[in-house]
């Protein structure tokens, strides 16, 4: 044998078993997403798994829907990923996922687009027949639906696709209707002339679930009512009070358009008022030396600031009783050109809810424009007014202001605040006036400033007790709702539930009517000459109801505009002639807060007792389709229409900023499909905690395209570690060696936090849980140390059998617990392995763990193992640094190890193979102080010494016996395995 056996040494590089496999490092999936989808769809994926999942439990996320008007945002791609990973694991957690999604349909966004395309045409929608401009509605609808679905499916969305609801399929009007008409019987529908929430732009009332808060710069007054000199009734107690009947209240208000509208003039007995009278004016001020004004004395100060009073005395205190019966005169009273509009008293009412928090410490009542005004003026009779046409302008034979908008069509404010503040100043009303910048309500679609506006509207009334037969969880619907909060329904989070608790706790009757013409009509007659509180108002008949809703089957909500319909359905049971037939349509929310009857309820993949398990959509879904669907449900079947409700935050910019098409800050779904694929994006879905707000944007999304390729290249690895594996080759875990059982126990610790977390919608966690294992355990300690024997273990040795057997459990338990998240990169690598026709990763459920793989002695022993190789390895990578080696192979050290359990555990495992290294020698003597040391492992040192032998030319070891065998420049080891070849 020569002196040098490398010399001779022949190219073992074909007899070390490498990974072989063609999966690519590079994923390509923009170009190879839309394959799979289309192999899905040809292997009937959604459909086999309900066949297959017959008589399982079910479990069924109700979709809310999406409204068919243009393309997906990010908050679509975001909500929808949600719901497809938490489909798909409780379909693999062996339950019978299903999905149907679902659309709005109806509403006004749609009527705008066409009323956009008339206009362009030259053509006049009140020209047009109601029926035809209706099916030019739904025709728009249904093109966006056939988009969206298209973009949901590119997504990697699984569900009932080519069977969808729609709120305007026939069967859905008809349902909407039938629940509608169960209002009408039950005794909760009523006609009231009230204060809503309005938009002059729309020309149409909105519910609470539309309206948004947005900054608005308002104009502010401050306004003198000068008394009337007679107390009403002459009051003996009245009189001698000749200083206050001189005195001027004073309220405060920003919306300056109501001035006209005032009945009364509001104060809370429990304020502190003073009279002021005062003294020195600054410049411009409307102020007069000597004139007395009653304010609230703890907000006096800031009026004389706004005034531009300079000094003032307080007289004296105005205690409550003699508010109390005073008389006041409209500040428009007598204005030239008033025509006498404005020529009655306004009486001083007590209000709780007027507050010295701001303003004067009286409030200003118009009760056709406010609901705590309103209420004020039921308790007192006072007149309502009827000022303001549906497009935000006055009537136009109101004298001085005849036609003057309050929110212009652009939704900008019009000349009416300005009109009537001049006007205040001519009469010499006006104390003072200015801006005000605050939080003001808009119209979440038009984005237009709101009024309050009185006009006669359709309710549902929500404390009224229900004559249905289902009171189990209350008699009224907000009682109802309330005990479904608290006792039938899971929030996620919790805080949930004090929110919409909240909601429902405080808010008015649900206002039903919407004067538009895309939607489902109220499907109410209502007896002519007969007034809303008259018994006989609404016609309530079964048999009509029934009628109506067989006509909506058959041919849909629009024969409810078809000539003579009116008279079909009263028909031998009511005098047509006697009756008015309701041309409102109802509330786009009344419509997706039924879909639980006509989904739920009346389709085979529904739920057999029409309750879905699970409602998912963002936070502002409290007080939109959750709470719609709630009180929709409380009033028609008696409780919630589901168990649990999971909210989700918005997504923001990298900054943290709202997107905004203004700002450029925008992410669409598309593009990043474009660029990186539907599986990226479903990552960054999962990455995020989706129970607040998540930021997105071209850097985040490069770092979720760097955790993707780091778990790809974990997968890449188990295939090309798993070539050619057979079964044969398995063995059972008592014969494994303990690093091969440590990871089973691993394994059957995670299959417990993925199942739990999936359950609890918790897949963020489920994928750090999965990531960190892949990235920690397996790739940087099992992959690292089992390199070796995969590689140069003979095949039939028990060690490297071991080691294939647990990378195939590995394989079958990633690739599944990962499908639900990263539906086309496990569908990839599952395919690599078992390629098939017919067979996906999506048809397999989550394989069962036995209870025995769990180990925690053996656990334990290896976390000693663990803490120690992390020292060692530490160790070697100073010595790797300063070029002392290459590799850790070079590599013999002397750990000194003072406790002796660790000891014992390092002493009864393979730890040179843990560590990598070619030599190792273990000891409890004493740390030396030259030993490398971590200060998180105390007792534990690492002295450095260098492997002695020759460099094996199979498995790179540095041993004493290299060159000594049989085959040349090998050791024992890899001598044995050339000797099996």
């Amino acid at each position: 044998m020569s002196a040098d056996p490398r010399a001779e040494a022949p190219d073992y590089r074909d007899t070390v078993f490498l990974p072989q496999t063609d999966f690519p490092m590079r994923a390509g999936l923009p170009a190879r997403e839309p394959d799979w989808l289309s192999r899905w769809a040809r292997i009937g994926v959604y459909d086999r798994l309900r066949e297959r999942a017959a008589g399982r439990v079910p479990f069924i996320l109700h979709d809310g829907p999406p409204y068919a008007n243009g393309h997906l945002h990010i908050g679509h791609a975001l909500n929808k990923t949600i719901k497809d990973i938490i489909v798909r694991s409780h379909q693999m957690m062996g339950r019978d996922a299903r999905y149907v999604p679902g659309w709005d349909c109806h509403g006004l966004p749609i009527e705008w687009k066409i009323e956009e395309k008339y206009r362009s045409e030259g053509r006049d929608k009140d020209a047009v027949d109601v029926i035809e401009f209706r099916q030019e509605c739904r025709r728009f609808a249904e093109e966006w639906v056939g988009i969206q679905r298209d973009e949901f499916k590119r997504l990697g969305i699984t569900g009932a696709w080519d069977r969808p609801y729609l709120t305007m399929d026939y069967h859905a009007e008809a349902v909407i209707a039938a629940d509608f008409m169960k209002l009408l019987m039950n005794g909760s529908l009523y006609q009231g002339s009230k204060p809503v929430m309005w938009s002059p732009v729309e020309k149409t009332a909105l519910a609470e679930a539309e309206v948004e808060y947005h900054d608005h710069t308002s104009h502010t007054i401050w306004v003198r009512f000068k008394p009337r000199m007679v107390a009403r009734g002459d009051d003996p107690e009245l009189r001698g009070r000749d200083d206050l009947r001189a005195a001027s209240v004073v309220i405060w208000t920003t919306t300056p358009w109501t001035i006209p509208q005032n009945r009364a003039v509001a104060y809370n007995p429990a304020i502190a008022y003073g009279l002021y009278e005062v003294g020195g004016t600054g410049e411009n001020a409307t102020a007069q030396t000597g004139e007395r004004l009653v304010l609230a004395d703890a907000l006096a100060e800031s009026v004389r600031a706004s005034a531009k009073i300079e000094d003032w005395k307080r007289i004296r205190d105005v205690p409550a009783s003699e508010l109390e019966g005073l008389t006041l005169a409209h500040p428009l009273r007598g204005v030239e050109g008033g025509e006498g509009e404005w020529d009655y008293d306004v009486p001083m009412l007590p209000g709780d809810h007027v507050t010295d928090e701001a303003g004067t410490g009286f409030v200003h009542t118009a009760p056709s424009h406010g609901d705590d005004d309103y209420q004020l003026g039921l308790k007192y009779r006072l007149p309502m007014t009827y000022n303001v046409e549906p497009d935000g302008s006055y009537r136009k034979d109101l004298p001085l202001f005849g036609g003057e908008a309050i929110v212009a069509p652009d939704g900008k404010d019009g000349p009416a605040n300005v009109s009537v503040i001049k006007q205040l100043a001519w009469a010499g009303a006006l104390l003072a006036k200015g801006k005000i910048k605050h939080s003001y309500p808009h119209s979440w679609r038009s984005k237009a400033p709101l009024i309050y506006r009185n006009t006669p509207q359709w309710f549902a009334a929500i404390d009224t007790p229900l004559a249905d037969g289902m009171g189990d969880y209350g008699a009224t619907i907000r009682a109802r709702a309330l005990t479904s909060i608290d006792k039938l329904v899971k929030w996620w989070p919790q805080t949930g539930r004090n929110r919409i608790h909240s909601m429902v706790e405080n808010r008015p009757d649900w206002v039903l009517s919407r004067q538009r013409a895309w939607g489902v009509p109220l499907t109410a007659f209502v007896k002519k000459g007969a007034r809303p509180t008259d018994d006989d108002f609404l016609l309530r008949d079964a048999r009509v109801n029934d009628r109506i809703i067989a006509a909506f089957e058959a041919e849909g909500a629009d024969v409810w505009y078809r000539a003579g319909f009116k008279a079909q359905m009263l028909d031998g049971i009511a005098d047509p002639d006697a009756y008015d037939q309701v041309m409102d349509v109802l509330d786009v929310w009344f419509d997706s807060g039924s879909t639980h009857a006509f989904v739920l309820r009346d389709r085979e993949d529904g739920a057999a007792d029409g309750i879905a398990d699970l409602y998912l959509e963002g936070t502002d879904q409290h007080r939109g389709w959750f709470q719609s669907s709630l009180l929709q449900a409380c009033a028609t079947r008696g409780r919630a229409p589901y168990r649990n409700v999971v909210t989700h935050g918005f997504t923001l910019d990298e900054k943290g900023m709202k997107m905004s098409k203004s700002l450029g800050n925008t992410i669409v779904p598309a593009k990043v499909i474009e660029q990186y694929g539907a599986d990226i994006l479903r990552l960054w879905v999962a990455q995020a905690d989706y129970t607040a707000d998540q930021r997105i944007g071209p850097e985040i999304l490069k770092g979720t395209a760097d955790s993707y390729r780091r778990l790809r290249n974990t997968l890449r690895f188990l295939l090309g570690a798993l070539s050619g594996f057979d079964k044969a080759e398995t063995i059972a875990p008592a014969q494994m060696p303990e690093l091969e059982q440590w990871v089973l126990h691993r394994l059957a610790q995670l299959d417990h936090q993925v199942r739990q977390g999936y359950a609890a919608f918790d897949f963020q966690g489920v994928f750090q849980t999965l990531f960190q294992f892949c990235t920690v355990d397996l790739s940087a300690f099992y992959f690292d140390i089992r390199k070796d024997a995969l590689y140069c273990d003979a095949p039939g040795s028990t060690r490297r059998r071991a080691v294939r057997t647990v990378m195939d459990i590995l394989y079958h338990r990633l690739v599944t617990w990962l499908a639900p998240i990263l539906p086309f990169t496990m569908e990839d690598v599952w395919l690599s392995r078992f390629p098939s026709e017919d067979d996906s990763v999506h048809l397999h459920d989550f394989a069962t763990t036995p209870a025995d793989w769990l180990n925690e002695p053996l656990a334990a022993k290896w976390d000693h193992v663990r803490r120690a190789r992390r020292v060692v390895t530490a160790a070697l990578e100073v010595k790797r640094a300063d070029k002392t080696i290459g590799a850790s192979l070079e590599a013999a050290p002397v750990v000194h190890v003072e406790d002796a359990e660790m000891l014992a555990a390092l002493k009864s495992v393979n730890f040179t193979d843990m560590c990598i290294v070619s030599d190792l020698s273990l000891t409890g003597d004493p740390v030396p102080n030259e030993a490398f040391r971590m200060a998180e492992a105390p007792g534990l040192g690492v002295v450095f010494e260098l492997a002695e032998g020759e460099k094996c030319q199979r498995c790179w070891k540095i041993l004493p016996d290299v060159g000594s065998h049989d085959h040349p420049g090998v050791c024992a080891r890899c001598d044995a395995v050339l000797d099996q070849a």
